[in-house]
């Protein structure tokens, strides 16, 4: 398969060559979650993706529980059903305590994992709490050690959720957590790699283990090859996919979209030229002083500019900043989208596009 052939398959499977009438759940579980460590961006990848979408009703998940915030695939936050939580969490543990004993594993030596889940328990039992929180409730239990790694150790092997209103639209709060309510369900790997393959594939053992944080997944898809089926890439990499999943013809049109600021699209494969082209897209940020993360928009499939947006009382600006010269069809359909993307923001503000040089 071509870099055009993956580039069409990845954006069908991720609700991205045209918006989905599917609930915020089922959506969910179809795209593998969305990486959602900001409070708010991440709302605007369900904007992209589904039809009439309505963040009040996210909200509303969050808030009662059904979609849950949590630290899941690479360590970071995802938005995920709490169905799909219980069992992915036990599967990409190891990432979770391998990225947590890199930063904090020299104040965590010896520590009795039982007696620290236990305290932990019985703290957040009281209320949820911020790891600042956590880590001085935990600290008079274990003397002498760190309090932020206390707590980063309870997060390292409890599944810990980001307690609404963190999170909710037109909300927010401080980054306060609880165990996950629902208890934890036993799957096999063959089942991540197989989500994995439904929202991203075609795809390689690294492109899956570059989205799951997880090592040794070759050992998995050799125990799948009789369920799927192989291509190789433009490299030589052999990819593997679902035998009945989407992979559109390679000129299907792809609509202009935006993309938030930590979009699975980007994040999700060892090789992202598949979505970059052959962009620098981490080059392409806005500069200064606040190491601000691109968020990019797609022309044609593929990354051709950055946007952000301004939101006031009485005006949404949406500035972009192209990474070449746009045709005037191509720059009509960014004007389309981004207006729509800033009454998403503020249905009763007055929308304003701004092309910016690169």
């Amino acid at each position: 398969m071509n870099r055009r052939a993956l580039n069409r398959a990845t954006l069908a499977r991720q609700l991205l060559l045209e918006r989905a009438d599917l609930s915020v759940p089922e959506a969910l579980t179809r795209l593998g979650g969305l990486q959602a460590q900001t409070p708010h961006t991440w709302y605007v990848g369900l904007w992209s993706r589904l039809r009439d979408y309505s963040p009040v009703e996210t909200s509303a998940l969050l808030e009662g529980g059904e979609i849950v915030r949590m630290a899941l695939m690479r360590s970071t936050i995802h938005l995920v059903t709490v169905d799909d939580a219980r069992w992915l969490r036990p599967l990409v543990e190891p990432a979770i305590i391998r990225s947590t004993m890199g930063a904090f594993g020299r104040h965590l030596r010896e520590l009795d994992r039982a007696q620290l889940v236990s305290a932990a328990v019985a703290a957040l039992d009281e209320r949820p709490m911020t790891f600042s929180e956590l880590g001085k409730a935990l600290a008079p239990s274990f003397p002498g050690r760190d309090p932020n790694a206390l707590a980063q150790a309870a997060r390292m092997w409890m599944p810990l959720v980001q307690m609404p209103p963190r999170g909710m639209w037109g909300r927010s709060g401080k980054a306060a957590h609880a165990p996950l309510a629902s208890g934890l369900a036993e799957k096999p790997p063959q089942d991540l790699f197989l989500r994995y393959l439904a929202a991203f594939g075609p795809a390689t053992v690294r492109d899956a283990q570059q989205w799951s944080g997880l090592t040794r997944l070759a050992e998995v898809a050799d125990s799948l090859r009789p369920k799927l089926i192989t291509f190789k890439g433009d490299d030589g990499r052999e990819l593997f996919d679902l035998p009945d999943a989407p992979r559109p013809d390679p000129d299907t049109p792809a609509p202009a979209r935006f993309l938030y600021d930590f979009d699975n699209l980007l994040l999700s494969h060892a090789d992202r030229t598949r979505i970059t082209g052959d962009t620098d897209y981490t080059a392409q940020g806005w500069g200064g002083d606040n190491n601000e993360q691109p968020r990019s928009i797609l022309l044609d499939g593929f990354v051709a500019a950055t946007w952000r947006i301004v939101v006031s009382r009485r005006e949404v600006v949406v500035t972009i900043r192209p990474f070449r010269v746009l045709r005037a069809t191509e720059k009509a359909a960014i004007e389309e989208e981004g207006t729509a993307l800033a009454l998403f923001h503020a249905p009763a503000a007055d929308p304003a596009i701004v092309f910016q040089a690169g």
